[in-house]
């Protein structure tokens, strides 16, 4: 029998994962339909009726979104009409999920069967997770419209479930049926990972934030499904929502503490050789710690057997209960205490207890936006901003991706050669041109330098965005000379006196009220030194 090689398990190339899984956010003509009714051989689900209960809980959530243009920092997309679903929850709030209110400027919610709308402000949101809970201007709708009841426990797979929400097709209620088929620990986006329950009943673009429901208790919220395929749903268990929630009610939310140490299964027999292993090891190995300092608790190679008491088996799975099972991770936000979980590993044959530090984030050197704007600084024919990953998802669209994936990466632009690093010192950040040169003599003879990231400025190093405005508030010598990380590229080089006096003009014939956003321009208004 062929064996398998050893497979890496990286939880944080969960923004990849998850673009597998389309978010569900407006109507959808295109949407895919209904599941058909099950095949004789299957056994039929539970007979579920609607809730009436269910039913007064529930909103429509209207949304105007203006979401960043990472192209024109200096400016927003226009604005798109999104439409989703919500419910009532304690303390006279509404659930609904991160992506149908991000980057929102007006937001409205409509009960089921209401003729008016209500307005609403985000109170909390965690795009990692997918949830923010919206507070209404007017809190009389709550005396009519009482929390959802919210289940404690996990579904049974084969659970008869309901999805109520306001999906494609019509403006109305929307009800459809299914059952719980799959229940895993996995990725939801950038590097959050959770509890996910996959369900066969319908969920189509404006199902996001409905609530699905087996009697009249809410089991979790719907957010994506898998993309073109037909009837395979996804909802956030109860379980994700309570920790969100309990979150909040401590404080700001600060996200789910994870593990950023890449781990390596265990099965297969000449890695296992390799270690020595005793045939009674199981566990997952520490292919590579997320950090190398000596007084780190991993070391590679370290075999993870156990978390708290709970055994790790060779595909790095634990069973919670009797037909169950899911990733290690899992139990990481269920043990965390004071930011450290305990593990007991084996290294060089010996069992070692270890209290390994968790974090809710991973710094990376090309961030997300993360629910803000990006920040921009105008510079004479110039635009300078900071690498995100939305900025270089815009690169990889279209027909041409590859090519342009393939010139990025021959070039050495870091990009490419640095997506999914660790900053190398505090505060590092890529610096890049995020649109072409605007139309001026002074960019005469140069080529497009859009994406390029700048390295250097009259030979200083750039470290941010911040940095470089500092560097060019502080010059003194008549040329400014800006070199990029690129290999074949052209250096770039401006009198000062010129470009500086040709600014304002090019913001006048572009439309640009502003130099640069208020983080930056409070640093180019401050003195030297300062």
């Amino acid at each position: 029998m062929a064996v398998r090689p050893p497979k890496v398990v990286v939880l944080v190339v969960a923004t990849a994962l998850a673009s597998l899984f389309t978010p569900v956010r407006a109507a959808d003509p295109e949407a895919p339909p209904p599941a058909a009714a099950p095949t004789p051989a299957t056994p039929a689900a539970p007979k579920e009726v609607p809730s009436s209960a269910v039913e007064n809980s529930l909103v429509k959530v209207f949304s105007t979104i203006r979401y960043p243009d990472p192209y024109k920092p200096w400016t927003k997309q226009a604005p798109a009409e999104v439409t989703g679903s919500g419910v009532v929850i304690d303390g006279k709030r509404i659930l609904t999920n991160a992506h149908v209110v991000n980057y929102a400027g007006q937001i409205q919610v409509q009960a089921n069967q209401a003729g008016d709308k209500v307005s609403a402000t985000v109170e909390a949101i965690a795009l990692g997770i997918d949830l923010a809970v919206l507070k209404l201007d007017d809190d009389s709708f709550f005396t009519t419209h009482p929390p959802i009841q919210r289940e404690k426990v996990l579904p049974e797979i084969k659970d008869a479930v309901m999805v109520y929400g306001y999906p494609t097709g019509g403006t109305t209620l929307s009800i459809t049926k299914g059952i719980v088929s799959r229940i895993e620990f996995s990725a939801y986006h950038g590097s959050f990972a959770g509890l996910r329950i996959q369900i066969d009943a319908a969920i189509n673009p404006g199902n996001s934030g409905g609530p699905a429901v087996v009697g009249d208790k809410m089991i979790g919220l719907a957010f994506s499904r898998l993309g073109d395929a037909e009837n395979i749903g996804y909802i956030i268990p109860c379980e994700e929502i309570d920790l969100f929630l309990d979150g909040l009610a401590q404080g700001t939310y600060q996200g789910k503490p994870a593990l950023f140490d890449e781990t390596q299964t265990l099965e297969n027999p000449a890695l296992r050789s390799y270690l020595k292993l005793d045939k009674s090891v199981a566990g997952v190995i520490v292919h590579q710690p997320a950090n190398t300092d000596p007084d780190y608790p991993l070391k590679e190679w370290d075999v993870i057997t156990h978390i708290g008491d709970v055994p790790v088996d060779d595909q790095g799975m634990i069973k919670i209960n009797h037909d169950l099972r899911v990733r290690y991770n899992y139990m990481i936000q269920k043990l965390a205490k004071d930011d450290k979980v305990p593990l007991t590993v084996v290294r060089a044959g010996q069992e070692v207890k270890v209290a390994l530090p968790v974090h809710s984030k991973r710094t990376m050197v090309i961030p997300e936006l993360e629910g803000t704007y990006p920040s921009y600084f105008v510079y004479g024919p110039l635009v300078f901003s900071e690498a995100t990953t939305e900025f270089i998802s815009g690169f990889l669209r279209g027909t041409k991706s590859a090519n342009i994936v393939f010139l990025m990466s021959f070039t050495g632009n870091p990009l490419m050669t640095r997506a999914g690093d660790k900053p190398a010192f505090e505060g590092e950040r890529l610096v890049i041109v995020s649109s072409p040169f605007f139309p001026h003599k002074l960019a005469q003879g140069y080529g497009n330098a859009m994406g390029q990231v700048v390295n250097t400025i009259n030979g200083i190093p750039i470290k941010n965005l911040g940095h470089l405005v500092e560097v060019l508030r502080d010059a003194k010598d008549e040329f400014v000379t800006i070199d990029f990380k690129t290999r074949g590229g052209e250096t770039l080089i401006f009198r000062r006196t010129e470009i500086i006096a040709a600014t304002e003009d090019i913001m006048t014939d572009n439309g640009i009220r502003a130099q640069g956003s208020p983080d930056v321009l409070a640093i180019w208004g401050a003195k030297a030194g300062k």
